[in-house]
């Protein structure tokens, strides 16, 4: 697994969704309960700012970005500098600070490339479309998800995982292992980061 290149993926397939956002409705319930299509947005745009101070700086920190006025153009300027980062910085920081711990640099940027791609799903569903998860991205970051996401994190950032149907792609897999119902109109996902609070 490349981490650069499933974070520039991950960023290609949430972009679409985020650009087809309706400014004029963001407050749209979404499939992250705690969190209206506004406030989604917002948490994804903080996503790709805490990766690029963890690929950039070095140390992810715990405040997270104020709200944008425009949280659809914030996206797109913070996801083409985060790529610029990462094209730019020949060595990143071998073990990027998130608080008090360290993580290696190329796993930080899988897992962001886990939620972005999640979330991107999530801004897709809440604005009524279908975008499924591309197989062969979903294929490389489900046993990360496996790997990332603990038992302790049920009902804190994630929801229970759902079964998911004999068949199902490998994208749908990874949002019922998330908890979120890849094909129904369930809005019953936590809101939570694997970066900040």
């Amino acid at each position: 697994m490349n981490p650069g290149e499933l974070l520039e993926r991950s960023l290609a397939y949430a972009a679409v969704g985020v650009a087809a956002v309706p400014r004029a409705d963001l407050r749209r319930p979404t499939p992250c309960a705690d969190w209206d299509l506004g406030e989604l947005l917002h948490h994804l745009d903080d996503s790709v700012e805490a990766l690029y101070e963890g690929v950039a700086d070095g140390r992810v920190g715990l405040c997270p970005a104020r709200p944008a006025a425009d949280p659809v153009c914030a996206f797109r300027e913070r996801a083409g500098a985060l790529l610029g980062v990462c094209a730019a910085v020949s060595t990143p920081p071998p073990d990027p600070a998130v608080g008090d711990r360290s993580l290696a640099a190329g796993l930080l940027v899988a897992v962001g490339a886990l939620e972005i791609a999640v979330h991107g799903w999530d801004v897709a569903r809440a604005c009524g479309r279908t975008r499924p998860i591309p197989s062969a991205l979903a294929v490389e970051l489900l046993p990360l998800a496996h790997l990332v996401v603990a038992d302790a994190d049920r009902g804190v950032r994630f929801a229970a995982p759902l079964d998911a149907p004999p068949g199902t792609p490998p994208g749908g897999r990874l949002l019922a292992f998330l908890g979120r119902c890849p094909g129904g109109d369930s809005f019953s996902v936590r809101g939570g980061s694997v970066f900040r609070e």
